[in-house]
């Protein structure tokens, strides 16, 4: 039953990379310092101090602000929404990287695990195809997870030489060869 592996293997991938789902919802919630819910407060306040001086014509309590006043509420303004936007990119980067790759690729091996039970070709030839889809889930979006979650550097090394993508294209392309030769409409023997 080869095949069986990715279906497994991608059901406990899902399970570990849809967790980052609740993660980030934290993330969202979190009051420290910096944080997203901190820094849009912050942006918040700061962009509503300058749409009241812009109503005002610039003006506060009553008096005209000199240029420099007006240039500090201004770069306030735009630090605050830097801030902000820095908050979002820890969140953006999780959601963006292994968040969204490993769903799919966990899915992919799913996918891939069920249609390997209808090809009857070379058990050697599906086991290999099936191998390359774990491995490259592993060195793509495994050392997405391993590099933004834990910060481990040896992670973005591996990730950086692409075998990982490049073993789960070069697999889909065997999967299509396999596909049009050995697919069948009843469980394959292997």
């Amino acid at each position: 039953m080869i095949g069986k592996y990715n279906i497994v293997f991608g059901f406990l991938f899902l399970t570990l990379t849809a967790g980052l789902g609740p993660y980030m919802v934290l993330m969202y919630q979190d009051n420290e310092p910096g944080s997203f819910v901190d820094s849009s407060a912050k942006k918040q306040e700061q962009l509503g101090r300058l749409q009241a001086l812009k109503t005002n014509d610039f003006e506060e309590d009553l008096e005209e602000m000199p240029a420099d006043a007006i240039a500090k509420a201004n770069t306030d303004g735009v630090l605050a929404i830097n801030q902000l936007k820095n908050a979002e990119f820890a969140i953006d980067h999780i959601k963006g990287g292994p968040h969204a790759h490993g769903n799919l690729e966990a899915l992919l091996n799913i996918v891939v695990g069920v249609v390997l039970l209808f090809i009857s070709v070379a058990p050697l030839f599906k086991s290999i195809v099936s191998w390359m889809f774990i491995i490259g889930t592993l060195l793509h979006s495994g050392m997405l997870y391993l590099e933004r979650i834990f910060s481990i550097p040896w992670a973005t090394t591996l990730l950086e030489t692409g075998i990982g993508p490049a073993l789960i294209i070069i697999g889909l392309f065997c999967m299509g060869i396999m596909a049009l030769i050995g697919f069948e409409n009843r469980l394959a023997h292997d």
